[in-house]
């Protein structure tokens, strides 16, 4: 009788473990979750202003388009000492562009730099963190 026991209890362990085993690989993959939209859309995040003088002052901007599908509203933006900007202080609605203007001033630098320009809403992400915006310019510096 153990001589019938044994195969048998073998036998059922093997099938157990090609269930479990086919079970796992017939699982389907968790479907990919669609992105959310951007909160905003930047006509373009990096402006190259060229070959820059030390000493000479140059006005750009950035434009970008408001794809969130809620108000948004800028708090505040910062960036280097060498860059003063100027900002919309109202509502910008779904589908709105605002544009925010910078001078940026080379006469403390030395050398050739990109420079970060950071842009905080008032409007928190999904998790409720600040939602930071960076867009950036880049200049080459000659004497």
């Amino acid at each position: 009788m153990k001589y019938v026991i044994l195969p048998a209890l073998c036998l059922f362990v093997l099938l157990s473990a090609c269930r479990a085993q086919q079970a796992t690989t017939l699982t389907p993959a968790p479907k990919a979750t669609e992105k959310a939209p951007a909160f905003v859309t930047w006509d373009s995040k990096l402006i190259e202003l060229g070959k820059v003088k030390k000493g000479e002052k140059r006005d750009l901007f950035f434009t970008f388009t408001n794809t969130s599908g809620a108000d948004a509203q800028i708090d505040l933006v910062d960036a280097c000492t060498c860059t003063t900007t100027d900002y919309p202080r109202g509502i910008i609605p779904p589908g709105g562009k605002a544009r925010i203007d910078a001078t940026f001033d080379s006469t403390e630098k030395e050398a050739s730099e990109t420079i970060d320009v950071n842009v905080v809403f008032k409007q928190n992400d999904a998790a409720g963190n600040s939602r930071l915006e960076t867009v950036r310019y880049s200049f080459e510096l000659v004497e």
